[in-house]
């Protein structure tokens, strides 16, 4: 009963008791070291202007320089043909491809020369007869000039005009005869054949597709912003003229070919509003070649042409590039994201016009989101550190 009675007072006095040790022995939190900044470990390259050859890469396809129809001059039935005559067969200069068969023009031939010797007779009659009558003037005694007439003049210059047009028509024959071998009017290629043996062909009737084999040509489009890295050929006097490679990536492996430029396009193409130059290679079939694969036409090929040389040039490497128009530099240790101009660059490395200069240090790492400031790292400069404690000790 005296339990229960006093109770209250007990609870009273614990919680009390309670609260008085809670606030002398409260918990104190324990302090954290600061956290310390991320570091990303990252490697560098320090930028130097430096002299540098630009090559401009472009490709093309294969042409010839020269390249024409072969056609027949007159009519008949074809009845040799060279053995050479076929698709991608070649032949120099003069070599007969075709032979057409000239049994009715040597016929006109004949007849030509008969209608030539009589115009000639005709001719000495007349000459005759125009002697006789300045003798029968004067034998007569007549006084006064003769008339032309009398003196058979006219008569005499009409049998000289037949003899002159009976010659022209004896050449004309003559030169039909000729015209019956249809000749190679260059050393070339057969690029399509279009007639055979027993063919029958008319004048103007396209025998073949032929090319000449000294040149080759490719046409080569730049774009605008690669024109002020070269010195173009704008005119046959010009002196200018960059060297080129064609690169020939048909076959097991690639073949390099000697080219230069040697005109400019007079215009854009509308299409694709870029300059085309043309590069030429010089005797691509000659003996000097004989080992290499040949370069087909229509085939197309790369190119690498030579530009201008740049003084104290600014080379980086694309991938250090960010959205073409940003990189990362190292400063104290920190990211510094830099804008800057690509002037120039091909597949691997770009030429910067603003935003850097010598002795920056690029950092070549590739990286993706990071913020400029963020501390970095040097990869290889804690061991480089730690070699040169050793070696002071």
């Amino acid at each position: 009963m005296n339990i229960r009675k006093y109770s209250p007072l007990i609870v009273i006095v614990l919680t009390v008791v309670v609260i008085q040790l809670v606030s002398h022995f409260k918990p104190e939190a324990k302090k954290k070291a600061a956290t310390p900044a991320p570091t990303i470990s990252v490697e560098s390259m320090t930028l130097q202007p430096q002299r540098y050859q630009v090559v401009l890469d472009s490709f093309g396809k294969i042409s010839p320089r020269t390249r024409g129809q072969l056609s027949s001059q007159v009519s008949g039935q074809i009845i040799d043909v060279n053995p050479n005559f076929n698709e991608g067969g070649f032949f120099e200069a003069g070599d007969v491809l075709l032979t057409i068969d000239p049994r009715d023009y040597k016929v006109q031939v004949e007849i030509a020369e008969a209608e030539l010797a009589e115009m000639r007779v005709g001719y000495e009659e007349q000459q005759a007869l125009a002697d006789q009558a300045q003798k029968d003037w004067r034998n007569l005694g007549r006084k006064g000039k003769a008339s032309d007439f009398a003196l058979r003049k006219p008569q005499l210059e009409a049998a000289k005009l037949k003899i002159d047009s009976a010659r022209a028509k004896l050449k004309q024959s003559r030169l039909a005869v000729e015209r019956t071998q249809i000749k190679a009017p260059y050393r070339g290629r057969v690029l399509v054949k279009s007639v055979d043996i027993g063919g029958v062909v008319s004048s103007a009737t396209k025998l073949a597709e032929i090319y000449a084999v000294d040149r080759l040509e490719i046409a080569l489009p730049l774009k605008n912003s690669e024109l002020p890295f070269i010195e173009l050929p704008e005119s046959n006097l010009s002196t200018k003229r960059p060297k080129a490679t064609i690169i020939n990536s048909l076959g097991a492996d690639s073949q390099r070919w000697s080219a230069t430029v040697v005109r400019t396009a007079g215009a854009i193409d509308e299409k694709t509003q870029q300059l085309y130059i043309t590069a030429q290679i010089d005797d691509p079939f000659g003996d000097t070649n004989a080992d290499r694969r040949p370069l087909k036409i229509g085939q197309f090929v790369t190119a690498q042409i030579e530009g201008r040389t740049v003084e104290q040039a600014m080379i980086i490497p694309n991938s250090a590039i960010y959205q073409g128009s940003y990189i990362y530099l190292l400063k104290d240790g920190l990211l510094q994201r830099t804008e800057i101009k690509v002037a120039w660059q091909n597949a691997h490395e770009a030429l910067i016009s603003e935003g850097v200069q010598g002795g920056d240090e690029l950092v070549i790492t590739p990286l993706g989101q990071v913020s400029s400031g963020t501390r970095v790292k040097i990869v290889g400069a804690e061991q480089e550190n730690k070699a040169d404690k050793r070696s002071v000790r």
